[in-house]
């Protein structure tokens, strides 16, 4: 949930003011219940604004809580130059919140405001309706949770071992452009020190973790060659690397490039990329990081939205194959995706119960696990962030994730790469446009529909949203 500050504005003439500041203050106090209801952590301007230097006053105390988006509320008419004064002194998103009261026109005042901020370009959204309408506040959440997710990235770090895989462009963003529009700074690492740490990473620590993955997956699939005891175990080692490199850049998301050099010589890094987007490992509940395979930027950045706003782990995906007989897509990319995706259960043995760890195939001479399971069923939001002509789009639509009886699972998987994870996604976009026009080969995803607030993101971070639909 989202820190949301409110400050109510008010009448400037000192006899009009005190003749209303107890509605102003109840009206508030409605307001205000119905967020922390929700969820949310509210924080109060410390009093009504009737005065200049009152605007200056609160705005700053509010700014300085470090809200994730501030509401200016008008229950009655307020002298619009305070909201002016208000905004110079607010950096993150402003919504103005109107009351509908026929006596007070509280809509009046926010739209003389709201004009006054079009005249000098300051971008603000807008809401009106009673405080105890459950539809306002939900789309009040909705805003405020898109400028959380937002805020989230600002400050941010981005750790990317390695450079460009395989000579994928789409992988590969500008870090000035990343910086100045979404203010995350990049560090470059080298793969290296993946294998370097690797190799004097806590051997009775991954022992462990080989363990706790053969006693609670469906089956680890030992084949003498491919896939060994001591691969498996250097998989785990490397997880423990990225894990003490994460922890030692301080670094808040990232991706691996893996191909094709740690995967000729090293070991693949399907165990390393699931369990740092897994919400567990042998140790416990911990928080997902997202790491993107293929050190693909601009996929790490979505899921880094996705993950803050959908507040679950980040499925990453190729689209693989397009089953046309069926209208349906697989989604598949060596072993990416989480394990939590196998049953999205809070309980991580009913997810591990699920997948299957496999001989890497030959795309991987070097070896390693094949993370394999298929994605549970439910609707799902889909897109990722892809750049036409240097600026950003979000490419967004609905879909939902199926699953068929046994054998039909089966037959499908095996049409592509059985021993990689899958989902079987019904898009609510025709093929035609999608593969006309999608730019990437890489797509996410995350439970639910959250596509108002990917627009309200969009919106704040001035993406264009290019919305699929059938």
């Amino acid at each position: 949930m989202a820190r949301i500050g409110v400050i109510s504005f008010s009448d400037g003439r000192d006899y009009v003011h005190a003749g209303i500041a107890d509605f102003i203050t109840a009206t508030e106090d409605r307001l205000v219940a119905e967020l922390k209801s929700a969820g949310h952590t509210v924080i109060r301007g410390s009093a009504t604004v009737s005065g200049n230097d009152r605007a200056v006053a609160v705005a700053r105390e509010v700014a300085a809580a470090g809200v994730d988006l501030t509401v200016l509320h008008y229950a009655v008419w307020a002298f619009p130059h305070f909201t002016m004064l208000a905004a110079g002194a607010l950096p993150g998103p402003l919504l103005l919140l109107s009351n509908i009261d026929p006596v007070q026109p509280g809509m009046v005042g926010m739209l003389a405001a709201g004009g006054a901020l079009d005249q000098i370009g300051r971008k603000h959204s807008r809401l009106w309706g009673d405080p105890a309408d459950p539809e306002l506040v939900a789309a009040l959440g909705v805003r405020a949770g898109a400028a959380a997710a937002v805020a989230s990235l600002r400050g941010s770090t981005f750790g990317r071992f390695g450079g460009r895989p395989m000579g994928m462009n789409t992988a590969v963003a500008n870090t000035d452009q990343w910086q100045r529009q979404f203010g995350i700074d990049v560090e470059e690492i080298d793969q290296w020190e993946i294998v370097r740490r690797a190799e004097t990473a806590d051997a009775a620590e991954a022992a462990a973790a080989r363990a706790w993955l053969e006693t609670h997956t469906a089956g680890v699939h030992y084949d003498g060659r491919k896939l060994t005891p001591e691969l498996l175990d250097r998989q785990l080692r490397s997880y423990l690397a990225v894990r003490e490199l994460i922890a030692e850049w301080k670094l808040d998301f990232c991706g691996i490039k893996g191909q094709p050099e740690l995967t000729q010589y090293f070991a693949t890094m399907d165990i390393t990329e699931a369990l740092l987007n897994d919400p567990y490992d042998w140790n416990g509940p911990k928080e997902p990081h997202v790491c993107a395979t293929e050190a693909d930027m601009d996929g790490a950045l979505t899921m880094q939205l996705f993950k803050h706003i959908a507040h679950t782990p980040v499925l990453f995906a190729d689209v693989r194959h397009y089953h046309a007989d069926r209208d349906i897509w697989d989604l598949c990319n060596s072993g990416q995706h989480a394990t939590w995706y196998a049953a999205r259960s809070d309980d991580p043995l009913e997810n591990l119960a699920r997948v299957h760890l496999y001989p890497e195939v030959f795309f991987f001479p070097a070896g390693g696990a094949s993370v394999h399971h298929l994605a549970a069923p439910g609707i799902m939001t889909l897109g990722r962030l892809t750049r036409c002509d240097g600026r950003y789009r979000m490419q967004i639509m609905l879909g939902e994730f199926e699953n068929y009886d046994s054998a039909t699972n089966e037959a499908l998987m095996k049409q592509s790469t059985r021993e990689w994870p899958h989902a079987f996604a019904r898009l609510d976009a025709r093929a035609s446009e999608f593969l006309s026009r999608f730019g990437a080969n890489h797509i996410h995803a995350v439970p639910g529909d959250h596509r108002e607030t990917v627009a309200a993101a969009c919106e704040l971070l001035d993406i264009t949203l290019d919305e699929f639909a059938r």
